[in-house]
């Protein structure tokens, strides 16, 4: 596994998005297990201490495949590229005049990362970083630490504001707080307000989160990706598909972003899956 020399994110817009994510992971896990929790358990329970560890357990994942998918390198700077001496297979690598290099197939260049990345999904503006061949893994499983955290607090939020403090928060005012929460910021920084705010961010990560998950999750299946809409030509079967993505131990992979769990492909000669599915079909 090669990582990232400079791993910080250049543009304002990611910059933004990582401090957010950075920030607001850890508040909302201090104001669930302080403030939310003990209106339901008490702290000396055995549920609050299960829910405490369980909390800690998605925390850790979230951020440790965050800064695993900001860390791994999934571009073509360190490696040493060897194009088929096949003319047929060498017609499925491109030239890219940015990198002045011949790039492998499903490669493609990023100008925010300013090189081509392996397998190239997408631009993640959460983690500043492309999402490729090495650490496509990192990123689904930090979506799905992020729906799980995010739903099960917006959950919990929600009996908390509507239920237990129905008297304190049920109110036009808080409604208008909710619709339109820079009047909010800018006129109202009580604790409740902060509270709000926490719960708000909370249900777009939930939703976000799902809506990702829901719209990536088809592609992983049949081995493509974002851009591969109706390619057909990479799918080599959903449980070889997801070893692409997961590596071969995608069955405990899921533990921690420490768990090794080899790839079964270099992300780089691809023209041999090509060949391969091709002469099945």
């Amino acid at each position: 596994m090669r990582l990232k020399r400079k791993f910080l994110p250049h543009s304002l817009r990611d910059i933004v998005c990582c401090l957010l994510m950075f920030t607001f992971i850890p508040i909302t896990f201090i104001f669930e297990m302080t403030v939310v929790l003990p209106d339901f358990h008490d702290t000396s329970s055995l549920i609050y201490i299960i829910y405490c560890i369980l909390g800690l357990f998605v925390l850790f994942n979230l951020k440790a495949n965050m800064l695993a998918c900001m860390l791994v390198d999934t571009s073509v700077r360190s490696i040493l590229l060897r194009p088929p001496t096949n003319e047929l297979q060498r017609m499925y690598w491109r030239y890219c005049s940015a990198c002045e290099m011949l790039a492998p197939p499903r490669s493609w260049h990023c100008i925010a990362c300013d090189t081509c990345i392996l397998k190239r999904d997408h631009h993640c503006g959460f983690t500043g970083s492309c999402i490729g061949h090495n650490n496509h893994r990192y990123f689904v499983f930090f979506l799905v630490y992020l729906a799980i955290g995010a739903t099960a607090a917006t959950i919990y939020n929600s009996l908390y504001f509507w239920w237990l403090h129905a008297d304190v928060y049920v109110s036009w005012w808080t409604l208008i707080k909710i619709v339109f929460p820079m009047f909010m910021l800018c006129f109202d920084l009580s604790w409740q307000c902060f509270y709000l705010l926490i719960y708000m961010l909370n249900l777009i990560a939930s939703i976000y989160s799902i809506v990702l998950i829901a719209f990536h999750t088809p592609y992983i299946l049949r081995g493509a990706k974002e851009c591969e809409k109706h390619e057909q030509r990479y799918d080599l079967g959903m449980r070889r598909n997801l070893e692409m993505v997961l590596g071969k131990r995608m069955k405990i992979a899921w533990l921690s972003p420490f768990v090794k769990s080899e790839l079964p492909h270099d992300g780089i000669h691809w023209e041999n899956i090509i060949d391969e599915t091709e002469k099945q079909r």
